[in-house]
């Protein structure tokens, strides 16, 4: 479902069935055919009971019908054709107490039952105005994303919960804990939130450090946090921790969208890969030399990674802000672009961007590295061994010398995947596990295991840890990492003419865009890909213009590359660049655009 509902709910157009007077909006959509709707019916008539329900505002509209004429059709506009004689309520309750697959000869019985002008409804089940609500209707439920019954919208939002009385109660009185919850849902489900929250780190880290209290956070930072165990101890700052240790997980969740992408995804064929593999790699190699030249011949020339990257949650948030002015075409080749960005990223890290090297602490890491394989090749689905190797892995990589984060991306690659479950077949499972609870007081924990079994068959592990961890990720570490490693003192200004702050920009704000543009020019002038006819050129500079939105990635490999004091002054070059990559990007998108036979007449 889309969450929301399209048409809200208005007491001149809807057929209101109780309360017309409630203050909460609930929209049913119905369909009197369907034997699960008349179950959830009895559930709903239960509710509508209790204390408290009488406050709810109860509209109908119908489902569109497999083919007009068929028992969904023909109950639909009975229900309508008794509204015109204020008779909905009544006709509503009757037609869930005939026999699903009725006639019009049943619901000329019907209204003679209730008393109502037969002849006068018979006419109504064809009249114009009667056609005009079910159209409203049907745009109505297609638009919301409803696209199953039975369906329901509490003040304009769609109900996913149980049907059980006592759920859909909680639903309609909204406590506390439930509005806080239904606020928090909005606000990680916004597309934008994860950039949002970002700004705000940096924004915090800045003010703290200018307003007076630089000393407070360079303490916390270099604070050193410890674990030990007998003669074994792991110290490391409280800032390290963040760089080497949580952001292991970052890049687990990269490494596991990476994975997806390239067996499942819009990485899984060359046809689907071939464009955007191609704008990642011009918007890597084209930063990189633009710095490379600027740097040549300087102590700083080994920062070339640094514009290479792109910040997927900040591009996509905006792409997302920017709604229909994005073609969706658009939208899936730069998320594929900046999955493969992120790859080439993760490789130029490894290579790199590592400390020093210990061949003990490699060898260690490999034979955890080996054990993973072997689990994997004999088909261990269970997340837990995985996530536990891949600490002690993150451990040994750490102490080997390359970039600890690393472990994180080996630990993705091994994690197993497998075919996507028969969903039939777990449907039955599952059915047959809830069938086997009826009549219980409360459902048996041999029947919570088959049933958490069966949900978990449907994705693959990969998925499942990802689902755990993303929200920890976008709201917790990265912020984190933000907070951290950008806290820079802006007195002494930006020194645009120090080749390390000169390279990082030219190379964001301007290699970015035209890397990005130049090789998929040449892609689609050879033949080897074609663009996508709802993307104009104007548009993809626009996209490739919010790919140099560097940010979490650039200052990720600038700590690896730099120490202070030039490291204060490259993080601020990334994110003026940044700053400037979305702002062009965006007013480039929020044009006017290209008609699409103007964009591809060359």
């Amino acid at each position: 479902m889309s969450g929301k509902l399209h048409l809200p709910l208005d007491p001149q157009e809807d057929l209101i069935l109780a309360n017309p007077g409630g203050r909460v909006q609930i929209v049913l959509f119905i369909d009197y055919a369907d034997r699960r709707q008349r179950r959830v019916r009895d559930i709903l008539s239960r509710a509508a009971a209790r204390p408290g329900a009488q406050g709810a505002r109860v509209a109908v509209r119908f489902v569109p019908p497999a083919e007009s004429g068929d028992s969904t059709d023909l109950a639909a506009r009975a229900a309508i054709a008794a509204h015109w004689q204020g008779a909905l309520a009544q006709m509503h309750e009757a037609l869930f107490c005939v026999p699903a697959d009725l006639d019009e000869d049943t619901i000329r019985g019907i209204a003679r039952d209730l008393d109502l002008d037969s002849v006068a409804l018979m006419a109504d089940l064809r009249s114009d105005r009667t056609d005009a609500v079910l159209r409203r209707h049907f745009q109505s439920y297609e638009a919301s994303g409803a696209m199953q019954s039975p369906a329901m919208f509490i003040d304009g939002r769609s109900y996913d919960g149980t049907w059980d009385e006592t759920s859909v109660m909680e639903a309609v009185s909204k406590p506390l804990g439930l509005r806080l919850h239904l606020a928090s849902q909005d606000f990680f489900h916004w597309a934008a939130s994860a950039g949002l929250v970002l700004v705000l780190a940096t924004i915090a880290a800045l003010l703290v450090v200018n307003l007076g209290a630089a000393e407070i956070y360079d303490h916390v930072s270099h604070m050193a946090v410890g674990l030990s165990f007998g003669d074994w101890a792991l110290n490391l700052s409280l800032a390290h921790w963040v760089n080497d240790g949580l952001m292991a997980l970052f890049f687990l969740l990269v490494g596991i969208e990476i994975k997806r992408e390239i067996i499942n995804g819009e990485l899984s064929t060359m046809d689907k890969a071939i464009l955007p593999v191609l704008g990642a790699l011009g918007g890597m190699a084209v930063p990189a030399l633009i710095y490379y030249g600027v740097n040549f011949g300087t102590d700083t020339v080994h920062g070339w990674g640094i514009p290479m990257a792109t910040d997927i949650a900040f591009t996509l948030g905006i792409l997302a802000l920017l709604g229909s002015r994005v073609p969706t075409s658009l939208k899936v080749f730069v998320s594929a672009l900046a999955i493969a960005d992120d790859l080439g990223a993760i490789v130029v890290i490894a290579l790199f961007y590592g400390h020093g090297f210990h061949l003990d602490a490699l060898i260690w890491a490999l034979v955890v590295i080996a054990a993973m394989a072997g689990m994997n090749m004999s088909r261990i689905y269970a997340r837990t061994p995985y996530v536990i190797l891949g600490v002690v892995l993150w451990y040994f990589v750490l102490q080997s010398g390359l970039h600890a984060t690393l472990a994180g991306v080996l630990t993705a690659a091994l994690i197993p995947s497998r075919p996507a479950a028969n969903v039939e077949g777990v449907a039955i499972h599952a059915r047959e596990v809830i069938e086997g609870e009826v009549g219980k007081d409360e459902v048996s924990p041999l029947a919570m295991a088959r049933l958490s079994a069966a949900v978990d068959r449907l994705r693959e592990p990969g998925f499942h840890l990802q689902h755990r961890l993303e929200s920890w990720s976008n709201f917790m570490i990265l912020p984190l990492f933000a907070f951290f490693n950008t806290g820079i003192a802006l007195a002494g200004g930006l020194n645009l003419v120090a080749p390390e702050v000169l390279g990082v920009i030219l190379g964001l704000y301007l290699g970015k865009p035209l890397g990005i543009m130049l090789f998929v020019w040449l892609g689609v002038r050879t033949g080897w890909a074609r663009l996508s006819s709802e993307i104009s050129w104007r548009q993809l500079f626009g996209a490739a213009s919010l790919c140099g939105v560097g940010f979490t990635m650039s200052i990720f490999i600038a700590s690896a590359a730099f120490t202070e004091p030039a490291l204060g002054g490259v993080k601020l070059a990334i994110l003026l660049a940044s700053l400037m990559a979305a702002v062009s990007g965006s007013l480039l998108l929020m044009s006017k655009p290209q008609s699409s036979a103007a964009a591809h007449s060359d």
